[in-house]
């Protein structure tokens, strides 16, 4: 038998796993909730790009996070699907269940460490808690071969306690350790020295993956993550664009791209394909409403911008000037070409490809007509009119609820006046209504031919590109019942925009209400 090659050895206990957390941590944002079929597709997004744990859900929280982690578990074939327990039994023996179904689960269960957890939320003592980590990590593992613990607030922890109970756990079987910044508390170098010390001290610690999962309060959780990683950590917890309790969690996009285009001063490579990298963050910003900051690192819009003339000069001649990764390599697309109404359905085709679209004929069909009809009021159709375009088809889907048609009559003389047909059930029905401006209008018009008792909890109008034709794209959160649902939709006319959002958000809040499930439990951010 051949040894193995030492640089390949080598290579492999260096590499850092990616453990996402976009669809447990992530979606405790206020109003970040996913329904089923939105996780069902952030999974095969996240599987095809290499993630290699996707922490699907908290099972005992409510029935649809325990359907949503069992459903994921039985389509992902290639990551470890992960579930989220509190220390105790009922928790564990739900989250086990879910898992089941999955080719690799994984229990992922926690418990607070910190004086002000322990004294505060627990009370209970260092005895009670290393008591609690020793019989929680073992009924985990009596269950399921791949579990995880993790020390809630270990940042703020004493040192000597959490080495106790790091030491516990892996003596009761946990194979990987989180070590969680979970207030975004901490800074690099202090981070770094934390584990590098328990990692040091606490027999065992060389027999287990220690994992870093840092929140964004001080903006230091990517900087936090990647010290840990430099100290030994060889898990990094993170979410697409950074999303999560508070201020978020260290952003998925970030760290990989840190990991990879540093690798001279950071020589830890990961399984991620880059390329998927901003198909993820769109799918993610379009389902939950949370725009995408234009200056955001890596998949913002203008991350790959350049007005400056200097600039363009510079990348002109050279790109490597001024950018330090290529737009392609984490899917941004490096064409700019500008689309119109005289292109082509192949031209068309092409350039969503080059955008990370591949559709079938019939979505191509629908997207096309729509993008000719767009051409028609536009001058230049750019990159983000196109993403914009097809995000929003994609997002309405066959909906049993369709605007048809829509007329406002605006102006300083109110009150304003909407006359409105919606397609329901394939039945139209129309209604004229008035408000206190044009928009109150549309929805009140909404409201009368779709009744219902949902409450309007954010609207957010944003152009997607520039120019008096551009492209308004709304965002619409509505709430009914402790169930929230969102909408997006764009389109030149701002007002057709809104009720196409907020059509889509009451479909989504429809779906969600078949489906209802009881009052989830929310569990902290770590």
């Amino acid at each position: 038998m051949t040894s193995p090659d030492p640089a390949s050895a080598a290579a492999d206990k260096n590499r850092v796993v990616i453990f996402d957390t976009t669809m447990r941590d992530g979606e405790q944002s206020p109003g970040a909730s996913m329904s089923l079929d939105e996780k069902l597709e952030l999974a095969k997004i996240l599987e095809e790009m290499g993630v290699d744990v996707i922490e699907a859900g908290f099972p005992i929280a409510s029935n649809g996070d325990f359907e949503a982690v069992r459903d994921i578990a039985r389509i992902v074939t290639e990551s470890i699907v992960c579930g989220l327990a509190r220390a105790g039994i009922g928790d564990i023996e739900r989250c086990a269940e879910a898992i089941r179904p999955a080719r690799r689960g994984r229990i992922h269960t926690f418990l607070s460490t910190s004086p002000q957890h322990r004294d505060y939320i627990l009370r209970m003592s260092q005895e009670d808690v290393l008591n609690a980590v020793t019989g929680s990590v073992t009924h985990a593992r009596n269950l399921c071969d791949d579990v995880e613990w993790s020390a809630q607030d270990a940042t703020r922890t004493e040192r000597d306690f959490l080495a106790r109970c790091v030491e516990a756990a892996i003596r009761a079987g946990a194979g990987t350790i989180n070590l969680p910044d979970t207030v975004g508390y901490t800074y690099p170098s202090e981070y770094a020295e934390l584990f590098g010390d328990l990692i040091e001290r606490v027999p065992g610690a060389d027999k287990v993956v220690f994992s870093a999962h840092c929140h964004n309060d001080l903006g230091l959780a990517v900087a936090n993550s990647l010290s840990a990683v430099q100290a030994g950590a060889r898990q990094v917890e993170v979410a697409v664009n950074g999303i999560g309790e508070r201020a978020g969690n260290a952003a998925l996009e970030e760290v990989v791209m840190a990991l990879r285009v540093r690798g001279d001063r950071l020589p830890f490579p990961t399984r991620i394909d880059t390329r998927h990298i901003t198909r993820a963050s769109r799918y993610v910003s379009a389902i939950t409403g949370f725009p995408v900051q234009f200056n955001k690192a890596i998949v913002g819009k203008n991350a790959f911008a350049h007005e400056a003339g200097i600039h363009q000069d510079g990348v002109l001649k050279n790109a490597e000037t001024y950018e330090i990764m290529r737009p392609e390599d984490v899917g941004q697309g490096g064409s700019n070409l500008v689309m119109g109404k005289h292109s082509g359905r192949h031209a068309f085709r092409e350039k969503l490809k080059a955008l990370g679209y591949d559709l079938g004929q019939n979505a191509l069909n629908e997207a096309f007509g729509r993008f000719k009809d767009l051409a028609d009021k536009k001058k230049h159709v750019f990159d983000d009119d196109l993403i914009a375009l097809v995000d929003d088809s994609l997002a309405r889907g066959n909906e049993r609820i369709q605007v048809k048609s829509l007329r406002v009559i605006a102006g300083t003389e109110g009150p304003q006046e909407a006359h409105l047909t919606l397609i329901v059930d394939g039945e139209e029905r129309s209604a004229t209504a008035t408000g206190d401006g044009p928009v109150d209008a549309v929805f009140n018009a909404i409201h009368e031919v779709a009744p219902h008792t949902a409450v309007l909890r954010l609207f957010q109008v944003h152009a997607v590109t520039e120019g008096t034709d551009a492209q308004a794209q709304v965002s619409v959160r509505l709430e009914e019942d402790g169930r929230i649902g969102t909408g997006q939709a764009a389109d030149t006319d701002t007002l057709t925009a809104s009720a196409m959002a907020y059509v889509n958000a009451l479909n989504n809040l429809s779906t969600r209400k078949e489906k209802s499930a009881p009052e989830p439990i929310v569990a902290s951010g770590f």
